[in-house]
């Protein structure tokens, strides 16, 4: 699978919008790499390289206990970043992604395990930049969801992000967010289970 920016390609940027796709998990409770899960006509860990890279100037994807089943579907301009120390948990991953960016703007960083909904990724890293706030996140029914856009200038602090801190949580209690009201529940989503996964299939695709 190639990825195309089709006409995005050709819209004028104004900045530099950088995406770390999280893909370095064992999938431990799915009993299967999430990353490998069917999604429409392709798998999830595809899915979600398409949106992004139709959405960011730099994606990288962070890859980890199937780096090797996993990289065979990563293809230019994607990056992809081995995580030795996936095992610690996944804020490791957070942080070999962010170390890839090159001066980014607005980051976005997402997981593998919510499937990003056509077009919402270009929504946020729009939204952020007309908003001024330093973080921006899509919300559903009012509740937060995935995934957040921090601005470029929050770089090194999200450097300094540890797993006792709660990770990214630790950046996001610091500074006001813009939040993104969007019609579909995705954004809440998280495959941790089997049956996770199977409902949220059956609602998208009707089957």
């Amino acid at each position: 699978m190639s990825y195309s920016k089709g006409h995005h390609q050709s819209r004028a940027r104004v900045a530099h919008r950088a995406a770390v796709l999280l893909a370095a998990g064992e999938s431990r409770r799915m009993g299967r790499p999430k990353a490998l899960l069917p999604w429409g006509h392709s798998t999830l860990l595809e899915h979600n390289l398409q949106e992004l890279v139709a959405a960011a100037d730099q994606v990288v994807v962070v890859l980890g206990a199937y780096a090797e089943r996993l990289r065979w579907l990563v293809r230019p301009p994607v990056q992809a970043v081995f995580n030795p120390d996936w095992p610690s948990g996944r804020v490791s991953s957070v942080l070999a992604g962010l170390r890839a960016l090159e001066s980014p703007r607005a980051i976005l960083i997402a997981g593998v395990d919510t499937p990003l909904a056509p077009g919402l990724a270009a929504s946020l890293f729009e939204a952020h930049a007309a908003s001024g706030c330093p973080i921006t996140v899509p919300t559903y029914g009012g509740r937060f969801g995935h995934p957040p856009v921090f601005d470029g200038s929050l770089l090194p602090e999200l450097l300094g992000i540890t797993e006792e801190g709660q990770g990214l949580r630790e950046v996001l209690r610091r500074y006001p967010v813009y939040t993104l009201e969007v019609p579909y529940s995705s954004v809440l989503w998280n495959f941790n289970r089997p049956e996770d996964y199977e409902v949220a299939y059956r609602l998208v695709y009707k089957v």
